[in-house]
């Protein structure tokens, strides 16, 4: 049973989605708790290389609203649990194509939470101005055919 608590819409206006991958997230136990409450956001978020490991950064995830004492840095690097070889596929294939990776959505399977993550690439200004075209002309279609019904 999946459960998306967020998406990153942005992500899809800007890049050419090429490549998804699911990936476990290493959180504090307040962070899944502010997550439980949907106090996540994706807006800004991408993904980063350091020393061999692949970290998430930028993802705001709020304090817990009912955290006693110890609050958790709202965006601070988490890593996101992926086994070697892909990995090494993912670094490999960032590094020649000048491809970036952003968070696509979190979300619960079963009772872990995972994120989508996708390798992607920019998109030229044209390229949106013709997808927001195409979203025009395809909603303008179904109202159409709504009205012929």
């Amino acid at each position: 049973m999946i459960k998306t608590v967020v998406t990153n819409k942005r992500a899809f206006h800007d890049y050419h989605i090429l490549e998804t991958l699911e990936a476990g997230l290493a959180l504090k136990g307040s962070e899944v708790k502010s997550i439980r409450e949907g106090k996540i956001s994706l807006k800004e978020a991408y993904c980063y290389f350091q020393e061999g490991e692949l970290y998430l950064l930028q993802c705001h995830i709020a304090p817990y609203s009912h955290l006693g004492y110890e609050e958790h840095d709202p965006l601070r690097p988490r890593k996101l649990l992926l086994h070697r070889d892909e990995l090494r596929k993912l670094r490999k294939k960032k590094d020649e194509g000048g491809l970036t990776i952003v968070p696509l959505k979190v979300y619960w399977n079963k009772n872990h939470l995972k994120a989508e993550i996708a390798l992607v690439k920019g998109k030229k200004l044209y390229d949106k101005r013709r997808d927001l075209a195409e979203k025009e002309s395809q909603r303008t279609m179904e109202r159409m055919m709504k009205q012929k019904r």
